[in-house]
């Protein structure tokens, strides 16, 4: 079967990308396409084994690889392009059009989604708000062209003949969104690359892309009220913000190598995750290397997370975790507290075999059974 994948838009090698690159280990002789390419030579042998991509209008556009998102209103028109006809399977990596793409009766498209368009959606008032576009001409403006992708989005639901959502946290988004069934294949996570050390240290860790929703900020400023010591890795548009929130037991130490990253986490007391997040790789690479994981207990994190809140009285040594109820530093600190009070219950191999339920192999094994299976499913309906 000759067979295309499209991506929404290739910039670097994050979440989304490594489902790509497992994709790319199942099947070697994908045609790519996506709105925009500007992944390094390094990034493209990981993620396309070095393949070149099909881009969209949008590439040649002024500043398109760069501002690509400033051309959101042009994204469905842009998608809608690209020729797909000579394919009889399509795949889809989608957050945000890429689901939309148009195929034919007789091609079978599967859309693997890591969230229907969050800014179009359930995060609408938030993206609005944080932008600085609740009002004003340009804010009259955002809000019609976002109107104009929901019903856009809405109308392109057929449009897949199979959805595969990352969590079951997306899964009823999507049926809600769309009215749609999914199945779920939880997304790869290399929890090789982590190892357990009984030299645990006296501080906590988070690691994430300083952007609002990470509510990196709210961390930060948790720990802050405290003399707990607080490591903080990760770079992005509210690094300065963070960093005048930052006391002098909180450190912040931007982007780090892979090597430094692993081992600063392995020694680690606990890893802190304030995001409502669609599925959350971080906090499983934390728990692949014994960490247990202090998060907020909303979204795809209640499937990666065995724990418990901190209201609660019971825990046991199957717990991974501890989950605090509100966005609030109060809750938060109450987590913080709970989690010390009972520190001695977490095992740091019951959280590393937690992880492995997430493993490269297991995602790149269990798609391509789907997959297979849709196939030929819909090879025999023909």
């Amino acid at each position: 079967m000759k067979k295309a994948l499209i991506h929404d838009w290739y910039t670097v090698y994050g979440g989304a990308e490594r489902c790509v690159e497992s994709l790319t280990n199942i099947w070697g002789d994908f045609d790519h396409f996506s709105l925009i390419d500007d992944l390094s030579i390094e990034n493209r042998n990981i993620i396309l084994k070095g393949k070149q991509t099909t881009n969209s209008f949008i590439q040649k556009l002024p500043f398109g690889k760069k501002k690509y998102r400033s051309y959101l209103p042009l994204f469905p028109l842009a998608i809608e392009q690209f020729d797909l006809s000579d394919y009889e399977v399509v795949i889809s990596s989608s957050s945000s059009v890429a689901k939309g793409v148009l195929t034919r009766p007789d091609q079978l498209h599967i859309s693997y989604v890591y969230s229907p368009v969050r800014y179009a959606w359930d995060l609408y008032h938030q993206y609005l708000r944080e932008s600085g576009l609740n009002s004003g001409f340009k804010g009259v403006f955002a809000k019609y062209f976002l109107h104009r992708l929901r019903l856009w989005d809405y109308a392109t639901a057929n449009r897949p003949n199979h959805y595969i959502a990352i969590s079951k946290y997306v899964a009823e988004r999507i049926k809600k969104i769309y009215n749609k069934e999914s199945i779920v294949i939880y997304p790869p996570v290399d929890t090789k690359s982590f190892t357990i050390t009984e030299d645990t240290g006296d501080y906590y860790i988070t690691c994430s892309r300083m952007v609002p929703y990470k509510k990196i900020d709210l961390i930060v400023e948790a720990f802050a009220m405290t003399n707990k010591k607080l490591i903080v890795i990760g770079e992005g548009p509210d690094y300065n913000k963070i960093k005048q929130l930052a006391t002098e037991n909180v450190q912040l130490l931007g982007f780090l190598e892979k090597n430094r990253v692993l081992n600063l986490i392995k020694k680690s007391k606990a890893f802190i995750f304030a995001a409502e997040e669609d599925f959350g790789i971080a906090p499983i690479e934390a728990q692949a290397a014994g960490v247990p994981v202090i998060a907020f207990g909303k979204g795809g994190i209640l499937e990666t997370v065995k724990g418990q809140f901190s209201s609660s009285d019971s825990i046991d040594k199957s717990f991974t975790g501890v989950f605090f109820e509100q966005q609030t530093t109060k809750s938060l600190l109450k987590a913080v507290e709970y989690f010390e009070k009972n520190n001695s219950i977490f095992d740091k191999e019951v959280i590393r075999q937690s992880a492995q339920r997430f493993s490269v192999e297991r995602f790149e094994k269990e798609f391509q059974q789907t997959v297979e299976e849709l196939y030929k499913n819909w090879k025999s309906n023909k």
